[in-house]
């Protein structure tokens, strides 16, 4: 199978909680869980840049969240 994203991350996202798993080239499968306060999303968002994340595919079964990673 050919790798299309080498560096990627999957988002489910709940109403007070958005858990995040990450996995590719180079890096170890981890998974951590961040509140929907800013402060934790912008904790992601360095989580994510330091792992040099390229990609992100989110999934949410609630409302409607708008995010600016």
């Amino acid at each position: 199978m050919e790798i299309i994203i080498e560096r990627g991350c999957g988002l489910d996202v709940h109403k007070g909680t958005v858990v995040a798993c990450i996995m590719g080239a180079g890096i170890k499968k981890e998974i951590r869980t961040y509140t929907t306060m800013t402060n934790d999303l912008l904790r992601l968002k360095e989580w994510l840049q330091e792992a040099g994340i390229t990609h992100v595919a989110m999934e949410s079964t609630g409302g409607l969240l708008e995010a600016r990673l």
